[in-house]
């Protein structure tokens, strides 16, 4: 597991699952991280940053809260093109990392790299993307980070992974 500091956020929400940390720049989410322990919230001196704050909070709060905040996603056109690819599995479905590499006509190993790149969880949902055999990975550097991917799927009515 990572050690993090709220300094290193614009953001700290607590989450469920331990807390969920927030970069922006002017009025784009550029990072956000999910982090499977507990980190003291750090209230956003900008308001972009209280907007966005506010915005993943009615999402923990209400499964069915669409997040809608503008965001940089930043990455290879590779990449770019499976996280544009996962952001149309609809709220409360998944895919394998065989149907998602399907759909954007590559290997299920490359597209599972992606996922572990993916540097805007929540907005581009990767939590989504399951093996065929199971719950898959979720956040490579934390050992709890199956637990966070569990939370968030029963938290979307994904129940088949609890």
């Amino acid at each position: 597991m990572s050690s993090h500091h709220a300094s290193e956020f614009d953001a700290v929400i607590t989450a469920p699952f331990g807390a969920i940390g927030i970069n922006v720049a002017d009025e784009y989410v550029t990072g956000m991280r999910l982090i499977s322990s507990p980190l003291s919230p750090h209230c956003p001196a900008q308001p972009f940053a209280q907007y966005v704050a506010l915005q993943i909070q009615q999402y923990l709060d209400n499964t069915d809260h669409v997040l809608d905040v503008p965001y940089i996603m930043q990455g290879t056109p590779f990449q770019k093109r499976v996280w544009r690819a996962m952001m149309e599995i609809p709220l409360g479905q998944v895919w394998t990392y065989s149907e998602l590499a399907t759909r954007v006509a590559s290997g299920p190993r490359a597209v599972a790299n992606v996922c572990g790149a993916n540097h805007l969880p929540l907005l581009i949902p990767c939590h989504r993307i399951v093996a065929k055999s199971g719950i898959g990975g979720f956040m490579k550097n934390d050992k709890h980070g199956l637990d966070v991917k569990r939370w968030l799927l029963q938290h979307e009515h994904v129940n088949a992974y609890s």
